[in-house]
């Protein structure tokens, strides 16, 4: 069984061995794209394959839409070509459910894959294409938050952005600089309008594409390298669209068990690939059953009936309550806390730390008692009933292969809006005061006690990728287990530095208890584990 159009032409062996396939005619839905795209998507990751290109292909089989997706990649054109057309844009999803069952579904929605490369005329050309077409409504990406960045760690225009802002629209080299370029391709066909949709996992993602690509429109005009009034379509609302998003669907790398499951079906050719890149891609995409995605519903140039496909639609005010719900409270600041003590404990598997009762009533209390006072309501989606799902269904799921180490991931920039929104609402509120904060503080000494590389049996580990390792690390570098260190001072300006925590834990009141904390976490061997047993319950 070989995952491309020839394998599929044995639709019974498929069938047979408990794959659900594509029910529509993918020849005729590739000649109505093909004509009249509606729909491109930048970043062909594993969140892409298991979401978006999924909530397609149940539209396409239920008749709601009659053309499939384009996707772009333009990160790593590896990508496109050792995965996607090796296998004629076909994709397998295998959904883990927390019953452990699996559904295994090959998905063909996506029917055209390019590579965003302006040095390769055809390529560059056929994007250009489809910028051009009445038809397009929607230009979607995944990219990462870093993708939308223009400059360094330092603040520093990056080259390849300074260089394109000199040469203008014709062949820029940076990723956004290739999207604007291909915006002003639109601009020049008569000013169509489009909705410029981030779906990725970031705060009021819409202005930060918004603020990339405004960016080049307005160095390039000033610079006289485009035609007047380029910079004025971008921003004109009723012509292009930035709308804000919150999305949420745990994705974690493709799974060697799930690779094993696939092969015994029968599956050929699933050896996943590490890119010159080291983007780890393979045939298939595991992820969660779970899925939101919640959209500003500001769309120019229309858009079909996705919310049949569960896509929520709404204003930008209920986004923005929805994706704070989320990321302050409700999701994401659980996941940091299991993410720093799982890697100090030595666990490998989120789902395992939930088996901990001190781990589990951690992040309970956080959700429930710490953060859940200050939630707002954002009415389509209740939060209680959210963190009911997240801790009792979504994170103790044994099936899902995500792990501490990868969630820990640039943990620096995530402790401001994770928990740092938390605090600030304290700070404000009339009847909470930022002194009954108990869990929050023991997460922050955590990071603290995580940076120094040991976990609690004393054993060395390597630390996640983050863009502060090196101005942190220096700080907790000479302390060992066992010291006795005057935190308060040692660490003062990583615990006054409220870009990492989003208030200064001094001017908070909560530097002392972080300080604390963290001389108990050191304590020695095993006082990470005993320290959660004496505050936690």
């Amino acid at each position: 069984m070989q995952l491309n159009k020839k394998g599929l032409e044995n639709r019974a062996a498929w069938e047979a061995a408990g794959f659900s396939l594509p029910k529509f005619d993918r020849e005729k839905v590739t000649e109505n794209t093909k004509k009249a795209p509606f729909w491109i998507h930048f970043g062909a990751g594993n969140i892409f394959r298991a979401f978006q290109a999924n909530v397609v292909q149940n539209l396409l089989n239920d008749g709601v839409l009659d053309k499939g997706l384009v996707v772009a990649e333009g990160y790593d054109y590896e990508i496109v070509e050792k995965m996607n057309r090796p296998s004629d844009d076909y994709s397998i999803l295998v959904t883990l459910k927390v019953d452990g069952t699996v559904e295994k579904t090959v998905v063909g929605s996506v029917v055209e894959s390019l590579i965003l490369d302006s040095e390769n005329e055809k390529e560059y050309s056929r994007l250009k294409e489809i910028f051009e077409q009445d038809s397009l409504q929607m230009v979607s990406f995944t990219i990462t938050e870093k993708g939308y960045s223009l400059v360094n760690g330092k603040g520093e225009i990056l080259p390849a952005v300074a260089a394109d802002y000199e040469a203008g629209p014709q062949k820029p080299q940076s990723y956004i600089g290739k999207v604007a370029s291909l915006l002003y391709t639109r601009f020049l066909s008569g000013e169509k309008p489009i909705a410029m949709v981030s779906m990725d996992n970031c705060s009021h993602n819409g202005d930060k594409l918004y603020a990339a690509i405004t960016a080049f429109a307005d160095e390039w005009e000033k610079r006289g390298l485009t035609e007047k009034g380029f910079a004025l379509y971008v921003k004109d609302k009723s012509k292009v669209s930035f709308p804000w998003t919150m999305i949420d669907k745990i994705t974690p790398r493709p799974d060697a068990s799930v690779e094993e499951i696939l092969k015994k079906d029968g599956v050929e050719g699933l050896d996943p690939v590490i890119t010159s890149k080291n983007t780890y891609v393979a045939p298939f995409v595991n992820a969660e059953e779970v899925e939101y995605l919640v959209i500003e519903d500001a769309f120019p140039n229309g858009r079909p009936n996705l919310e049949k496909g569960g896509l929520i639609f709404t204003e930008r005010e209920t986004v923005d309550k929805v994706e704070k719900m989320k990321v302050c409270t409700c999701l994401n600041p659980l996941h940091t806390a299991l993410a720093v003590y799982g890697c100090l404990l030595g666990y490998t598997l989120i789902s395992k730390e939930m088996q901990n009762p001190q781990l589990k009533r951690l992040v309970e209390r956080i959700g429930y008692e710490e953060g859940l006072p200050v939630v707002v309501n954002p009415g389509i989606i209740d939060p209680k009933a959210f963190i009911d799902e997240v801790l009792n269904v979504r994170v103790p799921n044994p099936f899902m292969p995500d792990t501490p180490q990868r969630i820990a991931t640039d943990t620096s920039q995530k402790l401001a809006i994770r928990f740092g929104e938390t605090i600030k609402a304290y700070q404000k509120s009339d009847t909470l005061q930022v002194s009954d904060l108990k869990m929050i503080p023991l997460v922050f000494a955590g990071w603290l006690r995580y940076l120094m590389g040991v976990d609690d049996n004393g054993d060395p580990f390597t630390l996640s990728p983050d863009p502060l390792l090196d101005t942190v690390c220096p700080y907790v570098k000479d302390i060992k287990l066992g010291d006795t260190v005057d935190v308060l001072t040692k660490l003062r300006p990583v615990l006054s530095d409220a870009t990492i925590f989003g208030v200064d834990l001094y001017e908070a009141g909560l530097a002392e208890l972080v300080a604390s904390y963290f001389n108990e976490l050191i304590a020695g061997p095993k006082a990470v584990e005993q320290v959660l047993e004496k505050y936690v319950k």
